[in-house]
């Protein structure tokens, strides 16, 4: 794993990591828990190439595996969204940079809540997604500080698909396919909706996660 990671490190440089898109093996196995694999500048470089791979791309989240390295780390950074409501239909907050190494999650409350969502490694396309609205987030930060803490709205649908990814989970796993749009005109209209209402009525999909 430490080879893998240095190979990446050095084949990327100053700039990012390709993404690796749906059909990559690595998008489809379990990461390997981060147990020390890498030493500390090692990790910090791993953790760096990640974060200016999701900015350049660009994301809101970005897992290990998306580069191809099978690894349980994940990068999160949201800037937000300039439409007051949307942010609130959304519950959709600006979050700075942070860091997962061997996150999980679990629901808080039974109440989930669906709106489109895409990913870096099926670009194009995007999908209504139900998650749980709230979510309890367990695992540790890039120092090793454990993470223990209850995540709500964007952030936890955030937190959701990423962790996800490193048990070889995509979106579309998950997703209502008859709202799949092409990230065209009438796909950017749907997915720029507060929520989707318009594309449920559209596209004969039921809106409320049951």
């Amino acid at each position: 794993m430490r080879e893998h990671a240095l190979r990446l490190l050095d084949a990327a440089g100053a700039g990012p990591a390709p993404i690796v898109r749906a059909g990559h093996p690595a998008l489809r196995g379990v990461a390997v828990p981060f147990d020390g694999q890498l030493e500390g500048e090692e990790l910090a470089g791993l953790l760096a190439l990640m974060h200016r791979t999701m900015r350049a791309a660009p994301g809101v989240g970005l897992a290990a595996p998306q580069i191809g390295l099978p690894l349980a780390v994940a990068v999160l950074e949201d800037p937000g969204v300039a439409s007051a409501e949307v942010a609130q239909a959304r519950e959709r907050e600006a979050f700075a940079y942070r860091v997962l190494l061997n996150p999980a999650y679990e629901p808080v409350g039974d109440e989930r809540v669906a709106f489109y969502e895409g990913c870096l490694s099926v670009p194009a396309y995007q999908a209504v997604v139900a998650r749980w609205r709230s979510v309890r987030l367990t695992g540790t930060d890039e120092h090793g500080t454990p993470l223990d803490e209850v995540v709500t709205g964007w952030a936890a649908r955030i937190v959701q698909h990423e962790t996800d990814h490193l048990g070889g989970t995509l979106y579309l796993d998950r997703a209502e396919l008859r709202s799949l749009a092409a990230a065209d005109e009438i796909g950017t209209r749907w997915a720029g909706e507060p929520r989707p209402v318009g594309a449920a009525e559209a596209l004969g999909f039921a809106l409320d996660p049951t």
